[in-house]
């Protein structure tokens, strides 16, 4: 399976013909949806889901029972919940988790969604709910207004994967990225890798 990140959440995986994009929101590039078979939203925030993109594209979108997505109308959504395995794109996905981290203040939440595609790759949105399982690629928040750096690598810690790869980083500058990627490498060694 091919992994290629783009800006901040997004996250595209091809395997033979078939394309599988998670959250590809505002800030990430249009052409990680170029050929995209299915897409998988972990939450109605914009910046991992550009709703006119994916009613532009209309191509099969899986997103959590509960978001409020009401411009996806047109297009054939799936709604799922926690626990639920279905296939998008030819791959076989697992929705984890439920709720979006608290950000702050009682800020209300939304439903979020984690979603572990074959088994092997786990995007857990935007939340530190963990997999149930031990998986070969973690993908884990870096940086984030409902996020400690600290609970991060923990997070990050506490998954048994074989390697790590940082998403939602769109916020920091070159400094603050450094930072961030020499506390990971620091705790979790050779599993960590910083993909540009």
């Amino acid at each position: 399976m091919r992994i290629t990140k783009f800006t901040h959440a997004c996250i595209r995986l091809e395997d033979d013909e078939r394309v599988l994009v998670i959250d590809p929101g505002t800030w990430s590039e249009p052409r990680a949806l170029v050929g995209a078979d299915a897409v998988l939203v972990t939450h109605e925030h914009t910046d991992h889901i550009d709703v006119l993109r994916l009613v532009g594209l209309g191509v099969p979108v899986f997103a959590p029972r509960e978001a409020r997505l009401p411009d996806l109308a047109p297009l054939p959504v799936t709604r799922v919940a926690a626990g639920e395995s279905f296939t998008a794109a030819g791959f076989a996905v697992t929705a984890v988790g439920g709720r979006h981290a608290t950000i702050h203040g009682g800020q209300p939440d939304c439903a979020n969604l984690g979603y572990l595609v074959e088994g092997a790759v786990y995007h857990p949105g935007d939340s530190l709910h963990p997999p149930g399982q031990p998986v070969d690629t973690l993908l884990v928040p870096a940086q984030a207004s409902w996020l400690k750096l600290t609970e991060a690598i923990d997070f990050a810690g506490a998954v048994d994967s074989r390697q790590v790869f940082p998403i939602h980083d769109a916020q920091l500058n070159d400094r603050g990225l450094g930072s961030v990627n020499g506390w990971f490498a620091e705790t979790l060694g050779d599993r960590y890798r910083y993909l540009a």
